[in-house]
């Protein structure tokens, strides 16, 4: 039996979602509390993997097992041994065909930038920030260069282990209320550190150091070293997980949007 999982977590106390030789992994975490449920080993795989520090308000993960147990034993009975700061959403049997990565449409982030002078303190960790001023009109007009399928290399980690670093970025949106600066991104998939990267690249501009046709002369150039540095992961969610309707997810999954 395959079942698919909708979970929400704070990254800050994890060392990414990937299993680690530690066991301060997201993946960890939640293998072991499944495992209790199930009495026996059981394996996880992703919507997508987060960094260290990165958050996520909708990540799907799907597992199989052989055991059976109600619906309700794998949310309440794995929220009961995970640590506080991760927790089960839903869980739904899903077709053997199924899988919580190649199934996805797209993949929904959201930055969360706080942008005035003073640091964060009751935000801390849930929040980037940064202390200048910032022309959200000018990042809007940046952000542009980037919707469409484009060669993003320029904002690919140097560790980044995808096959092409050819993407589609399918909305990048940009608000603010008060201080706080949102940056919505859907893509097909994303590249590691691919929206740090350009959220480092978004600030440059929205600081007036460079103007906004920037971001498309750094996609032409193809070259991380000519771009902004990585930006803090603290305020990145993972928002979102898109699939076909066919796979009969629950009404919303994938689809928490940040408060």
């Amino acid at each position: 039996m395959r079942f698919a999982l909708g979970l929400e977590y704070d990254g800050a106390d994890f060392c990414g979602w990937q299993s680690q030789a530690n066991g301060r992994g997201v993946q960890d975490a939640v293998e072991r509390a499944l495992a209790t449920i199930a009495d026996a080993s059981i394996r996880v795989i992703c919507a997508g993997r987060t960094d260290t520090g990165v958050h996520a308000l909708a990540q799907v993960v799907h597992f199989d097992t052989t055991v059976n147990r109600p619906l309700e034993a794998w949310v309440r009975g794995a929220n009961a041994t995970l640590p506080p700061s991760v927790a089960v959403l839903w869980a739904q049997p899903v077709a053997d065909e199924f899988h919580a990565r190649f199934s996805a449409r797209a993949r929904r982030y959201r930055y969360v930038l706080l942008n005035r002078v003073q640091r964060p303190g009751l935000l801390a960790q849930r929040v980037g920030w940064y202390h200048r001023p910032l022309d959200v009109e000018r990042m809007r007009l940046a952000a542009n260069y980037l919707i469409g399928e484009h060669d993003f290399s320029a904002f690919r980690a140097a560790e980044c282990q995808a096959k092409t670093p050819v993407r589609v970025m399918q909305g990048l949106n940009i608000s603010r209320a008060g201080d706080l600066i949102y940056f919505d991104f859907t893509a097909n998939a994303f590249l590691h550190h691919m929206i740090r990267n350009i959220l480092g690249a978004l600030i440059v501009v929205g600081t007036k150091r460079q103007p906004p046709e920037w971001l498309a002369e750094l996609l032409s150039k193809r070259d991380r070293t000519q771009s902004a540095a990585t930006f803090a992961p603290d305020g990145l969610y993972l928002s979102g997980v898109d699939y076909d309707s066919n796979w009969n997810l629950p009404v919303g999954a994938g689809n928490t949007p940040l408060i």
